[in-house]
């Protein structure tokens, strides 16, 4: 017989609330999507709007920073960043919106600067040069040629069917079936129509592998000696040129080692990727989140004034929906609600980014000093107790966030690494150990560089213990080719 009986059980979980999990999202964003996030919410948020300064006081603040702090100062008293009581500051101070009548708070609301426009502004994009398409330049090289409707199309065809590389991946046969044109098009048709657009600039557009593309650009090379071996070498020996084994190449060419070292320079200073050079997509570059810099003996830590979003709640809005508030507004106040929140938020993530970074500073004082060779090893747990916030938290905070400084601009990420003791039982981090690392192959003979083994025993009589695979791995992270690689011959360096 089935016995039901019934009990209560306690216990203690930890949930997220939506609202919560999504600023957990937005901590974790770089600078650039949070921006385009609250641009969205900007568009569609009638309560915020863009607040407008003066041109000239921004571009100071992007040099200098927005935010001034000594790196010994204490958090709480170093951030001055934009609060909510500043940011909804009212549009017209000399109305009372206590007394004022709507329409009064109407017009005083399109008075604001931020409010103004005129149609003869001239933007900033107006000057921007227009970028041209890969496909659009060869058109436009074929439409200067004297070619009839049937060649137009077919070249046409193959222009079309370019990848963003500039090569051509598809076979011909099947452009066979794409190329609309009577009497269909032949085989011999379509590579004379492919012969035409490789005759195009970029040099070396419309190939189909990287042999032939390089081949297209040897007409570069003036030396008829020089350019008769680089084809040799790109037509029969492109394994031995990737491999870079020039001696092989020496013995298949009855060259010298030198002579031919020239040539595979020649060579690599060819575009494999030809279409690159009019390629519409963007470089996204690197805007820095906080900027560092020395004054007066102390290390300052500054936000850039560029990656904070300048908004604000629209007074004008937000009293007008207070005073005619009701049920049937529930969709306003709503808006209003989110409008706070972003608000809050914007505050919250370029506070603590800036505390996370003030407390990278004052760790890693050193490394600003001496470079990455002073790099101490630093845990998320160490900043995370310092500035009062959970180690996920921190591990949010300083991904896809940069930090700008006299040595170059590096991920926070960057200066955190863990403790490796050496010989005389002190720590060290990575980071230095990658440093060192640079230094010796840097130093090495060019002729005879040393191998991943080699660099372990030279780290190792400096009382670093380091296994030859961290070796290898730590080589790779700063993007540096093997020792079969590094070779050079008759001191001629070869080029990357």
């Amino acid at each position: 017989m089935i016995q039901m009986d019934a009990r209560a059980d306690q216990r203690q979980s930890q949930t997220l609330s939506p609202r919560l999990q999504h600023a957990v999202r937005l901590l974790q964003m770089s600078s650039l999507d949070f921006g385009i996030v609250v641009r969205d919410v900007l568009g569609r948020n009638p309560f915020l709007e863009a607040e407008e300064g003066d041109g000239e006081d921004e571009s100071e603040g992007l040099r200098d920073g927005d935010i001034d702090s000594r790196s010994g100062e204490a958090a709480g008293e170093v951030y001055d960043g934009p609060r909510e009581t500043d940011l909804a500051a009212p549009a017209q101070a000399e109305i009372d919106r206590s007394t004022a009548s709507d329409s009064d708070l109407w017009l005083a609301d399109g008075l604001t600067p931020a409010r103004q426009g005129h149609d003869g502004d001239v933007s900033a994009l107006d000057f921007m040069m227009e970028e041209t398409p890969l496909n659009a330049h060869l058109h436009g090289q074929l439409g200067t040629m004297a070619l009839s409707p049937r060649d137009l199309a077919l070249a046409g065809v193959v222009v079309e069917s370019l990848d963003d590389d500039g090569y051509l991946r598809t076979p011909l046969n099947e452009l066979r079936e794409v190329a609309d044109v009577v009497p269909a098009a032949t085989l011999e048709d379509l590579q004379i129509a492919l012969k035409l657009v490789q005759s195009l600039e970029p040099a070396g557009v419309a190939a189909r592998d990287v042999a032939e593309c390089l081949s297209l650009q040897l007409g570069e090379i003036e030396c008829p000696h020089v350019r008769a071996m680089a084809r040799a070498i790109v037509n029969d020996h492109m394994d031995s040129l990737a491999a870079r084994d020039v001696p092989t190449l020496a013995r298949a060419l009855d060259a010298s080692v030198g002579e031919v070292e020239a040539v595979c320079d020649r060579i690599r200073h060819l575009d494999p990727r030809p279409g690159w050079r009019l390629s519409s997509s963007r470089v996204n570059y690197i805007v820095p989140d906080v900027i560092v810099k020395k004054d007066r003996g102390a290390w300052n830590v500054r936000l850039n004034a560029a990656v904070v979003p300048k908004v604000r709640i629209n007074e004008v809005y937000a009293q007008l929906f207070q005073r005619h508030r009701c049920a049937e507004n529930a969709e306003m106040g709503a808006h209003l609600q989110e409008a706070r929140w972003t608000l809050r938020n914007v505050e919250q993530r370029f506070s603590t980014i800036l505390d996370v970074s003030q407390a990278i500073v004052r760790r890693q004082r050193h490394f600003f000093e001496y470079g990455s060779m002073a790099m101490k090893p630093l845990g998320l747990r160490e900043i995370a107790d310092e500035v009062g916030i959970h180690e996920s938290t921190v591990s949010r905070v300083t991904n896809n966030k940069y930090m700008a400084t006299p040595t170059g601009v590096y991920e926070l990420k960057h200066f955190f690494s863990r403790a490796m003791v050496s010989a005389n039982g002190k720590a060290c981090s990575g980071t230095a150990i990658r440093g060192l690392i640079q230094d010796i192959i840097e130093a090495e003979s060019t002729d005879r560089p040393l191998s991943d083994a080699e660099i372990t025993r030279q780290l190792a009589r400096q009382g670093l213990t380091v296994a030859r695979r961290t070796v290898t791995k730590y080589r790779q992270m700063l993007r540096i080719e093997a020792v079969g690689r590094r070779k050079r011959h008759d001191g001629l360096a070869v080029s990357a």
